[in-house]
């Protein structure tokens, strides 16, 4: 395994790789590994600071589910995040990955659907939700998230960590903090409902994540769906409303776009 050198060599080893399976199939509440160290620390450092401001971002989010800052354009980036993503889509990192998670094949697609860079300032959150299941493009089904944090610093009193909920989206079943080179990676399903709360951070400081998503030829009477957001024990009657009449209109404009032949819009 190569992978470009960036990613730690020590993940590679058969020891390391059973490890790996082991905890993958047994994590709850859903399959997902936590894996601290992944990139070679220096590389990792090297992000953090060629990471564009939250005002350079190219598209920002600001409604009922979420606030955050998403961009994909690297061509306008510092070099090493396209070195990062070509690592990550390389044929052996891919076959790494499909071994740790039984899931093969495995394959990237090229856009913001596929991978990119996201941001959060003060306020920034993203509701619990289960993320969109065929690429409208590539037909291709969406089985893994990869997310790598690039934060040096994280306390607990700010919020924004991640969070893994069970399949009623009822309560919390991991809570982990996006600290730098900490990479997070879980199975994409019906169940697989994950977000991040509302955070306070002092002036000057975001939440900074890479991310990718890998593809699989899809399940037989696999029907698209985008993102569905789920309202939680803890918000307000009129949001646990809204939030459903909300996700079924947009759901239902974007398969009727599908069915149309219009793909391109949902990009």
């Amino acid at each position: 395994m190569n992978a470009d050198a960036i990613i730690n060599k020590e993940l590679f080893t058969e020891d390391t790789s059973q490890k790996l399976k082991a905890a993958f199939n047994a994590a709850v509440p859903f399959r997902h590994l936590v894996i601290d160290d992944f990139l070679d620390p220096v590389f990792a450092q090297s992000l953090d600071g060629r990471f564009p401001s939250l005002a350079r971002m190219k598209t920002h989010y600001a409604g009922l589910n979420e606030k955050k800052a998403e961009d994909n354009d690297f061509v306008k980036q510092d070099p090493a995040f396209t070195r990062l993503h070509n690592a990550l889509s390389s044929p052996d990192f891919e076959a790494w990955l499909a071994d740790i998670t039984g899931i093969t094949p495995l394959a990237t697609v090229d856009d913001r659907l596929g991978y990119g860079l996201h941001q959060g300032g003060n306020g920034s959150f993203l509701d619990i939700h289960i993320d969109y299941n065929i690429h409208p493009i590539t037909k291709l089904q969406r089985k893994l998230n990869f997310l790598l944090f690039l934060n040096p610093v994280w306390e607990e009193g700010w919020g924004g960590f991640l969070e893994l909920w069970d399949s009623k989206s009822q309560k919390t079943g991991q809570h982990i903090a996006p600290l730098l080179n900490r990479a997070v990676i879980f199975e994409c399903s019906e169940i697989s409902y994950h977000g991040y709360n509302r955070m306070e951070v002092p002036a000057g400081i975001t939440r900074k994540s890479y991310y990718q998503y890998y593809f699989t030829t899809p399940e037989k009477h696999l029907r698209y769906h985008d993102t569905i957001f789920r309202p939680t024990p803890g918000n307000s009657l009129a949001k646990k409303i809204a939030v459903p009449v909300k996700e079924l209109v947009k759901n239902s404009i974007k398969k009727i776009l599908l069915s149309a032949g219009l793909e391109r819009f949902l990009k």
